[in-house]
């Protein structure tokens, strides 16, 4: 149990360290101080690009949350990754280099840009609502993981706590460059952590064959859909690649990155790397589900196994656990404060601020979104499920984004209110009453309905949507003033009029 706690403190230690290290990098790049520390200066390299993306996937859901799936379900609660994979090379293939080209920082600034504030202001919350939840999924994980493995040390709260001053200070600090540079360094970890441990619990159970053995009889664990079954696996996907367009703490990603062709590359490498980590989770659910039986809290079961692992390499895996936890939990947190300071605070507020009242912000907006999100974070049950209905609220960004990007026409100025509209209305029923629940999947109303209402407007409006591409040329030229601000040229004086 000492070494797992000396290990666990060690690699804490690393990551603050990190993250203090990083502020030097938000000195250096462009002269706009906020920039660097909501989007590293519009400068991250590929592979930061692409642990970022590794870094949001694999968190508390992809491990703890999976194997928590897996413990009823089998090997194929893995689609929750793979899905998370398939959507980080969909955004590369078709997204990602248009995002670059914008000039915006938000997802609601395109939706304010095509169909007006009431939209932007309406998209503000939807994306807030989601990120929100899917950070307070981070502090249950993180307790979880914790108070399993560490019982003599940390109750449920008490990881949570923990978790939660550790996510502050690496994205109070460090911004960006931070989450960047500790995404880095928790991706090894991660799958350095998993695979070890995945060697050494199957050696237990006296190999793969010994342990299918021992599987309770009634159904194949191993089958790759039907624990889950085919319609909730396509809703997986779907709910991925429609998230991983348009949700803020991704996309923000893109916005970040040094050129389109590293966005590009950046997403797909990440895509690639995310894959494999769900169904390496997913054989610790059906572990747990031989070893321990009968668990009352599913979400203990990977962490439960573990504790069988030889200090050192439990303290490991426990550590890796962890990584992935604050990987996913600090670039949420950046995407809650570049959205507040964009799209609330710069629009109230009367006067344009000044770059260290805009550090100041920021800042205080993670905090702010940090303790928010760990009061929800006490009500929270079954990880995987709540959060793929979270997600689900991104479907109206994603069908009007790429709709916006390959066929713009049919998309109408009145348009954009009422699928955001409608995308809520159709995840507050799902949640609030259980009755309205006819399809397999709250993504599938989703597509359904966001997909029906544009085409009703693209038919019968008239007006079309603004055009996201419109300022593109002044892109590099953002980055001036303390607000990001471009200043306009003066228009040359009419000589009629003179």
């Amino acid at each position: 149990m000492r070494a797992q706690l000396i290990i666990l403190i060690a690699y804490a230690a690393i990551l603050l360290a990190i993250s203090w290290g990083s502020t030097v990098l938000l000195k250096r790049g462009t002269s706009n101080k906020t920039l660097n520390y909501l989007l590293a200066g519009r400068n991250m390299p590929s592979i930061l690009v692409a642990v970022m993306l590794v870094g949001l996937a694999v968190g508390g859901a992809s491990t703890v949350g999976v194997a928590e799936s897996a413990y009823t379900k089998g090997f194929s609660a893995g689609w929750y990754n793979a899905a998370w994979g398939l959507g980080g090379i969909f955004v590369g293939l078709f997204v990602a280099r248009h995002f670059r080209r914008m000039t915006v920082k938000t997802i609601p600034q395109i939706m304010g840009q095509m169909f007006g504030p009431y939209t932007r202001l309406l998209s503000v919350a939807c994306q807030l609502l989601v990120m929100i939840t899917i950070t307070a999924l981070q502090y249950v994980a993180g307790g979880a993981i914790l108070a399993a493995l560490l019982p003599d040390y940390f109750t449920l709260r008490d990881g949570m706590l923990i978790s939660c001053a550790v996510f502050i200070f690496i994205t109070l600090f460090g911004g960006y460059w931070a989450s960047g540079l500790t995404n880095l360094f928790n991706v090894v970890m991660i799958y350095v952590g998993i695979v070890v441990a995945l060697i050494f619990t199957l050696k237990g159970f006296g190999g793969f064959s010994s342990l299918v053995a021992q599987l309770p009889p009634g159904k194949d664990w191993f089958h790759p859909v039907d624990g889950l079954g085919l319609p909730v696996v396509v809703g997986f996907v779907a709910v991925m690649v429609t998230m991983a367009t348009t949700t803020q703490a991704v996309s923000q990603i893109t916005f970040a990155a040094k050129d389109e062709n590293v966005a590009q590359r950046g997403f797909i490498w990440g895509g690639i790397i995310i894959l494999p980590a769900g169904f390496l989770c997913a054989v610790f659910g059906v572990m747990a589900a031989v070893k321990f039986p009968g668990l009352e809290q599913a979400s203990l079961a990977l962490p439960n196994l573990v504790n069988g692992l030889s200090p050192v390499v439990g303290g490991i895996f426990l550590a890796s656990l962890w990584a992935a936890d604050i990987s996913t939990a600090v670039g949420l947190l950046m995407g809650c404060s570049t959205l507040i300071l964009e799209d609330v605070v710069k629009k109230i507020y009367p006067r344009p601020l000044t770059g260290s009242r805009e550090m100041l912000v920021s800042r205080m907006v993670v905090l702010l979104v940090s303790l928010l999100s760990f009061g929800l974070a006490l009500t929270v049950k079954g990880i995987l499920t709540t959060i793929t209905a979270a997600l689900a609220l991104t479907t109206s960004f994603t069908f009007i984004v790429v709709a916006a990007i390959y066929c713009p026409r049919l998309l109408k100025r009145t348009a954009g209110f009422w699928v955001v509209l409608l995308s809520l209305v159709l995840w507050l029923l799902w949640t609030f009453f259980p009755a309205v629940r006819i399809l397999p999947h709250l993504i599938y109303a989703e597509w359904l309905g966001c997909g029906l209402t544009l085409v009703l407007f693209a038919l019968f409006a008239r007006e079309p949507a603004g055009d996201i591409f419109a300022d593109s040329i002044k892109r590099e030229l953002e980055e001036l003033g303390d607000n990001g601000a471009v200043p306009l040229p003066k228009a040359e004086p009419n000589p009629k009029t003179v």
